[in-house]
């Protein structure tokens, strides 16, 4: 595969890489950072990216670690130098609010916050394969390949972070509203 090749990638797949950077990094400049450095290191990697071997995964294996790495580097700081950080609101809009009403758009709202709320309390050997599987669309398959690990471990991590997430949503009485 070459750079040309690279392009093709990034009209497939662009779109659930973003998503799985977005839902990783929570705000939308380290989303763009995380995004860009992907396929920067993506060009930089161009010739192992197999086109017929799920060249998705490959993507998204990468904005992992680069986002790991990242987080290691940020706690490094932090613990040198600890400095607040500016809590910023992401307002994303992934309901068609054509069809619905204010209120069904108020409950999906609700909803989606206290789901990701819930998410984003898991660790992260639950969290990641959680967000590979349902904002990057990816098969247990093409996980266990991107992370490296068996695919019984993602299918056993999933199940976890599912029922983790159902509870939580009990507890809090919002899985029973809905």
């Amino acid at each position: 595969m070459d750079i040309t090749d690279l392009n093709e990638f990034v009209s497939l797949h662009g779109n659930a890489v973003y998503g799985f950077c977005h839902k990783l990094a929570k705000n939308r400049a380290d989303t763009d950072d995380l995004y860009q450095e992907t396929f920067l290191k993506a060009m930089e990697l161009c010739h192992k990216i197999d086109k017929n071997n799920n060249p998705r995964g490959f993507l998204i294996s990468i904005a992992v670690r680069l986002w790991r790495n990242n987080r290691r580097k940020h706690a490094r700081r932090n613990r040198l130098a600890p400095v607040e950080e500016l809590n910023e609101n992401i307002s994303s809009s992934y309901i068609s609010s054509e069809k619905l009403s204010p209120e069904n758009i108020a409950v999906s709202r609700e909803l989606r916050h206290a789901i990701q709320n819930a998410a984003d309390k898991l660790n992260d050997k639950l969290r990641i394969p959680l967000y590979m599987y349902y904002t990057a669309g990816m098969s247990n398959e093409d996980i266990a390949a991107a992370l490296k690990i068996p695919q019984g471990t993602v299918k056993s991590r999933l199940y976890k972070a599912r029922k983790i997430l159902k509870s939580t949503l009990e507890e809090a009485e919002i899985y029973e509203k809905f």
